[in-house]
């Protein structure tokens, strides 16, 4: 029954590294005309740079699609009976392929939004208050990096106080977050970090 259980949790945690590869951005600039967004602004196949090569509703379909691969991820964990644990586990395959994409030769995004999709489907008072971190420092700053370092920062202690049996894997995602943005960091720390 172990084994049984062992083996359905990494063929989910499979599953969710292949849907968290879809590249959304890519898929949805091909469609509105816009351009590989690799090659464009900075780079990077997110929402924001998105926002900034191409237009809002192009930014709100990518921002959307990278929820939905956090979401799908963790409910079908959860339609399959895996325990909370194990369900956050899946998230962070989801967020894994998102930055690591198989379609994309092991390149990809940062991982804010398909990271937070997964958090609202396994805690979601955890997932409004990461979202409303996000968001309060993205109005008030208008940097979408400190944004999303600074959810990344205060999202264990949320979780902590919420959700504790996802701790670990909660401090692994933040970790993975902080990784992919610590050329950001760096120019965040020099003030050169652009504004939206």
């Amino acid at each position: 029954m172990i084994a049984a259980d062992a083996t359905i949790t990494l063929s989910v945690m499979f599953a969710a590294y292949l849907l968290g590869s879809i590249p959304t951005a890519i898929l949805v600039c091909h469609f509105m005309g816009i351009g590989d967004p690799r090659q464009q602004g900075s780079g990077n196949p997110g929402a924001t740079n998105v926002l900034r090569v191409g237009s809002r509703s192009a930014a709100l379909l990518t921002l959307t699609g990278d929820l939905s691969k956090g979401m799908l991820a963790v409910s079908i964990s959860q339609w399959l009976g895996l325990d909370l644990f194990n369900q956050a586990l899946v998230g962070i395959s989801a967020l894994i392929g998102h930055v690591w994409s198989i379609f994309l030769r092991f390149g990809g995004g940062k991982g804010v939004a398909t990271m937070l999709g997964s958090c609202l489907i396994l805690d979601y008072r955890l997932g409004l208050a990461q979202c409303a971190i996000w968001l309060s420092l993205l109005v008030i700053q208008r940097i979408s990096s400190l944004a999303a370092v600074g959810m990344a920062v205060i999202s264990p202690i949320i979780c902590w106080q919420l959700t504790p049996q996802i701790l670990l894997p909660m401090i692994m995602m933040c970790c993975l977050l902080l990784a992919t943005h610590h050329q950001n960091i760096r120019k965040l720390l020099n003030g050169r970090e652009s504004q939206l």
